[in-house]
């Protein structure tokens, strides 16, 4: 087959061409990891804690090596969160993710777990916030606060437009589908995938607050109107338990 396919290329003089595009092709990839090991390679030399954040976006934190699926700054490593890491046991001291877990599969979710857990060193902490599927379900009962009254507003407005009416039905049904959803979690879920990862010490926190410093004022609240985020989200808190050495 690929003898055939090289024939027609040649007779078709798209031989050069095709060889001249699989080069660049693979330079461009080569390129692609060589910065992206820079950035790792850089922010690996820096003094101080070691903190990951995954699927940064563009909510770019000081201090902390922001990684995407999509590389889309210098300042980012690339990092596909539901394969192995590229970094070695007990690399670093804190992991943060803000609204991606949602984003993948549970199995792919779990996996992502336990991959935080092997690169955490012991007694590190990991930090996850995400849609609750409680907000969803809250948003369905007839006693809406005003909070939930404008969310739906907004959210119908802005992003189904087409929607005959501005409805909880409508809003919920868009959630659930829309930008890549694949599971929502409920607090429940969380805690349990977190422990089957091998995390202990298991907390609930508010948005942007926490008793660990290194974990405060992290969420992108201003990427939506004042309050939004809060009603979507719940964030935990896990800590990577110390082994314990029998003597």
């Amino acid at each position: 087959m690929r003898s055939a396919v090289k024939a027609l290329l040649k007779e078709s003089h798209l031989l050069g061409p095709a060889r001249e595009l699989r080069d660049a092709c693979v330079k461009l990839r080569y390129e692609l990891t060589r910065k992206d090991a820079e950035v790792v390679e850089r922010y690996m030399l820096r003094q101080g804690q070691k903190k990951l954040h995954i699927g940064c976006g563009e909510n770019i934190i000081e201090g902390w090596l922001n990684a995407d699926l999509v590389a889309t700054s210098s300042q980012v490593a690339q990092l596909d969160a539901t394969k192995t890491y590229p970094f070695a046991d007990g690399t670093f001291d804190y992991i943060f993710s803000e609204h991606m877990i949602e984003h993948i599969t549970y199995e792919e979710g779990q996996s992502l777990l336990k991959e935080c857990f092997r690169v955490l060193k012991e007694g590190g902490k990991i930090r996850l916030s995400t849609p609750d599927l409680a907000f969803l379900i809250d948003l369905y009962h007839e006693d809406k606060s005003e909070l939930q009254q404008r969310y739906i507003d907004w959210s119908a407005s802005t992003f189904i437009p087409d929607a005959p009416r501005r409805s909880d039905t409508f809003v919920i049904n868009n959630f659930v589908r829309a930008w890549d959803h694949t599971f929502i979690y409920d607090e429940k879920t969380l805690r349990g995938a977190l422990q089957s990862a091998g995390f202990a010490n298991i907390v609930r926190r508010e948005l942007n607050e926490s008793e660990d410093l290194a974990f405060r004022n992290l969420e992108n609240e201003g990427r939506m109107p004042e309050g939004f985020l809060r009603l979507e989200s719940f964030t935990l808190e896990a800590t990577k338990r110390r082994a314990f050495v029998v003597r």
